[in-house]
């Protein structure tokens, strides 16, 4: 269990990576027109990079449990949010459709353990009595995300920051 300042620490790196990955879980939905344009893109193609992060989320979630017990809980979370992390920059430099098909399947391996391992760990964090809190303080973020991902990908698409990241790819 820990204590003090340490525990918020935790809690708020735990309660933000889910938000991030459940606002990447939803966010492209709102672009998907917008990338058949950028990208050339068929709406079949463009499909698959809805698709390729959901299938990379069902094929992790389940192996989580034995992953995090063979490579230790904060090793393996460290790694799915490098490995996230990475595959966000790289999906955002993509230059055609099935590059960043590739590297949103790749973000869905980092996220889809992100998920699965955040709750793990704020039972570890916080005592029985504390432990509605940190479940409250996490379903928070689990019913925030969907929101804001539609949201701040209209914003992105229909904004200058669309146009300005457009051209910033080349």
């Amino acid at each position: 269990m820990e204590t003090g300042l340490t525990k918020w620490i935790i809690v708020i790196t735990v309660v933000l990576c889910c938000l991030l990955e459940l606002i990447d879980t939803s966010i492209v939905n709102v672009a998907l027109t917008q990338m058949m344009g950028n990208l050339s893109a068929t709406q079949q193609e463009v499909s698959w990079v809805v698709a390729s992060y959901g299938i990379a989320n069902v094929i992790v979630i389940p192996m989580t449990g034995f992953l995090a017990e063979q490579f230790g809980r904060r090793n393996y979370y460290f790694v799915s949010v490098v490995i996230f992390t990475l595959a966000s920059i790289a999906c955002g430099q993509s230059t055609n459709i099935w590059e960043l098909v590739a590297f949103r399947f790749v973000q869905g391996i980092g996220g889809g353990a992100l998920m699965a391992t955040s709750q793990a760990i704020l039972i570890d964090t916080f005592p029985p009595r504390q432990l509605a809190l940190g479940q409250a303080l996490f379903g928070m973020g689990i019913i925030i995300g969907p929101t804001i991902g539609p949201t701040l990908g209209g914003y992105i698409v229909d904004s200058n920051l669309g146009r300005v990241l457009n051209l910033a790819r080349g």
